[in-house]
């Protein structure tokens, strides 16, 4: 049993790793990930006993404190019962030894006298669990290639079967078939051991290991089982990280997270970067506590809900238009709601902003009831119309269009607002000249039209943005700038955005979940590439199916897609 107890590092003065807790038994493997400048690596240089920083904290291995250990005890137990593999291969194996030659040296230094052929036998035993040939043992580190000497760096690091594996970045800078080669190696090699596994690479950690830790700032944010955090990350750096890692499970457009690292800041260590921040985040440093089934440092408790929507009805004549819909939309997240004409999408939209009336049901903005739509509302919400002349007077210059929201909440004098105007529309990437800013909508592009109708959404700095088919009137092209400019705003401003298309295959670019609406209900929800990749209901598979598509061979326009009698089809993921 390895348990770690407010273990702390610093170099120079700087507090690195500020206090991790861990509890691990035979048979766990646990990821830890991060950027870089988290602590990761750190972490298993402290555990090992080398690196030169200070360190204090308890690191009990089946009761021993290594930590209290003088250096010739610690050489005892590295390579022994604990052993790492290192980040960098090339400084990890002695350029003038063969690698049969340090692998027998790792046997050698923790083994007594006795039989003399123990070591050569276990050498090519190794040397086949690892799927190395034999007659590379004969070779020095240069002449193998960087899986091969991942391969020998596994094999001397299992040479006296530890009970605790470290693996520091096992898979960086390897192809993607040798990565997979490798990581199917270790989860082998991993089995009744207690294994960390260090890395930024979320898809090598989630092949890897059954538990997680998210380190940030030298502070576990976030620990939990893999596949359900990531599934549904909670803390919203983990969720940053997920969405800045590329795989062929996520369809929409990597983003980053904001801002940079700093260690030894006062408060919550994300504060800086996070956006659903309050006043005690810089105040105290949030305790890592449990919240449904895993343990999160978070003031807020995780990703908040921003609106909340329950059994919404909106009628027309009597008729439901929006017919029992069920939708909840987390900060700085985005939600698409897809389905054809007269689904009922814009009527939702207008309902939450308050141009059409609730007929049935409720809505919360934050938790608290939506009852009247005041100033503070709409400096919280804005929408973005499919056509900008809907948002936009035909009477109004740009600047007067953009100031005009700052002018009806009291935002500053003329001069402050016109500088608030220049700045977001330099952020929408729109001109700030003279010429452009007396220019009304019909002197300017529909690309442009579009930047002054988001621009005038922006300027009050909402949280939530509806943005309903913004670019179902444009070319392709200008539509991906306008697109890829929302989602840039998103991630420096942390806007949650509900946005509404009848484009699948746009919606599946844009949006962390998707919403299918048909005849008023919401009929699947579930994750982009979930409900893109394995839809449930046959309305979702239609639209799929003839959803834009650049194979020429095409896929066909037949199928049934009838819809069901019976309870709503639903396949919820966060």
């Amino acid at each position: 049993m390895l348990n770690i107890q407010d273990l702390k590092v610093s170099y120079d003065g700087a507090l690195i790793l500020a206090g991790v807790d861990l509890d691990l038994l035979r048979g766990d493997s646990l990821a830890i990930i991060g950027e870089s400048g988290a602590g990761k690596t750190t972490l298993g240089l402290a555990l090992m006993g080398l690196g030169e920083g200070r360190v204090s904290g308890r690191v009990l291995l089946d009761g021993k404190d290594l930590t209290t250990l003088d250096e010739v005890a610690r050489r005892r137990i590295r390579g022994k019962e604990m052993a790492m593999v290192f980040q960098n291969v090339e400084d990890a194996l002695n350029p003038i030894m063969t690698v049969s030659d340090q692998i027998k040296e790792a046997i050698d230094v923790h083994r007594e006298r006795g039989d003399p052929g123990y070591v050569g036998d276990r050498v090519r035993r190794l040397f086949r669990a690892v799927g190395l040939d034999e007659a590379k043992g004969r070779s020095f580190p240069h002449q193998l290639s960087g899986g091969e000497k991942q391969r020998a760096l596994i094999a001397m690091a299992l040479a006296n079967d530890p009970q605790v594996l470290i693996l520091d970045e096992p898979t960086a800078s390897l192809d993607a078939v040798t990565k997979a080669e490798i990581t199917r190696l270790l989860r082998e090699r991993m089995e009744n051991k207690i294994a960390l596994v260090i890395t930024h690479d979320i898809s090598t950690a989630a092949r890897l290991t059954d538990k997680m830790a998210v380190l940030y700032a030298g502070r576990i944010v976030e620990l939990g089982d893999t596949q359900d955090l990531l599934g549904s990350p909670r803390h919203p750096y983990t969720r940053g990280l997920i969405r800045s890692s590329p795989n062929m499970t996520t369809p929409k457009d990597l983003q980053g997270i904001p801002g940079r690292m700093i260690h030894g800041v006062s408060g919550c260590p994300f504060s800086d970067r996070c956006t659903q921040r309050i006043e005690i985040c810089s105040e105290a440093v949030p305790p890592l506590v449990e919240a449904g089934g895993r343990l999160i440092a978070c003031h807020r408790g995780g990703i908040v809900p921003l609106l909340e929507l329950s059994r919404v009805v909106t009628r027309f004549g009597g008729l439901a238009a929006v017919d029992g819909v069920d939708l909840t939309l987390y900060e700085g997240e985005t939600i698409a709601l897809v389905g054809e004409s007269g689904s009922g999408k814009t009527t939702l939209a207008k309902t939450v902003i308050g141009l059409f009336d609730l007929a049935e049901g409720e809505m919360r903005l934050e938790g608290e009831p939506l009852v009247r739509r005041d100033r503070d509302f709409y400096r919280k919400v804005q929408m973005i119309y499919q056509n900008p002349k809907e948002s936009i007077s035909h009477r109004m210059t740009v600047l007067d269009a953009v100031t005009e929201p700052l002018l009806i909440q009291k935002v500053g004098g003329a001069a402050e607002r016109i500088e608030i105007a220049k700045r977001v529309l330099e952020e929408v990437e729109l001109s700030t000249d003279e010429a452009f800013l007396k220019r009304y909508p019909h002197q300017i592009s529909g690309g442009e039209a579009q930047r002054v109708a988001i621009a005038r959404a922006l300027v009050l700095n909402p949280k939530l943005l509806i943005a309903d088919e913004p670019t179902s009137a444009l070319d392709p092209s200008v539509q991906a700038k306008i697109l890829k400019l929302l989602l840039d705003i998103q991630e420096k401003r942390g806007l949650a955005i509900l946005f509404i298309t009848h484009d699948i295959a746009l919606a599946r670019k844009v949006s962390d979940r998707l919403a299918v609406m048909l005849k008023g209900k919401i009929v699947e929800e579930g994750s982009a590439g979930g409900v893109t990749t394995a839809p449930i209901h046959p309305y979702t598979m239609r639209l799929l199916e003839v959803a834009p598509d650049l194979d020429p061979k095409g896929r066909g326009m037949s199928g049934p897609w009838a819809v069901p009698e019976g309870p709503t089809i639903r396949a919820r993921e966060f």
